[in-house]
């Protein structure tokens, strides 16, 4: 499996070693003495999937102490672009966004510490997320903040990708700005 630096710290972009024959492929999409090798180590407690239709943007969301998660995630159908934003208030790169695209094609996997907020668009309809995370969810720590914050500049890539107005949620539709949210929010 090869790391590939995004520039914030702890945060990797993993791509697995993927063997194509006439059958078709096999990758493996956890193991956890090579995460360990490549100094990548968690306790992992919950697996969860999410199918989404093209334009669906769901985020920006984390968990505050204690129980803040780290996730690795990967899409195991389809397209999308998978952003976070650092909330490490003592991090150089604190506020600041990262973008990548996912695929099942490409097979990269994006493995995120604990502090930062995380979101994804979908690129195409029927895509498969799927991410692992080292803390089980709880609607009490969950924070979020708006997708379109000016002040964090995510790069969604709509232009490129042909997408006007992302589908989102209410909930995440009303998520207020990074600015807003008070100490206890973040990291």
């Amino acid at each position: 499996m090869q790391m590939i630096d995004t520039g914030f710290e702890g945060l990797w972009l993993l791509e697995p070693r993927v063997f194509e024959d006439a059958r078709g492929h096999f990758q493996e999409t956890y193991k956890r003495s090579t995460l360990a090798e490549l100094g990548l180590e968690s306790d992992f407690v919950q697996d969860s999937q999410s199918i989404s239709h093209a334009g669906v943007l769901r985020g920006m969301h984390w968990q505050i102490k204690p129980h803040a998660q780290a996730k690795f995630v990967r899409v195991a159908r389809g397209r999308m672009i998978d952003a976070v934003v650092d909330l490490r208030r003592s991090s150089a790169t604190f506020g600041k966004a990262y973008s990548v695209e996912l695929s099942a094609e490409n097979a990269r996997m994006l493995w995120i510490p604990r502090g930062f907020a995380h979101g994804f668009l979908s690129l195409e309809d029927n895509t498969t997320f799927i991410y692992k995370v080292d803390a089980e969810y709880s609607p009490d720590h969950e924070r979020g903040l708006r997708w379109d914050d000016p002040k964090v500049a995510i790069d969604w890539q709509f232009r490129e990708r042909g997408i006007g107005q992302p589908s989102l949620s209410p909930r995440d539709r009303e998520l207020p700005l990074l600015g807003d949210h008070g100490p206890a929010d973040l990291f």
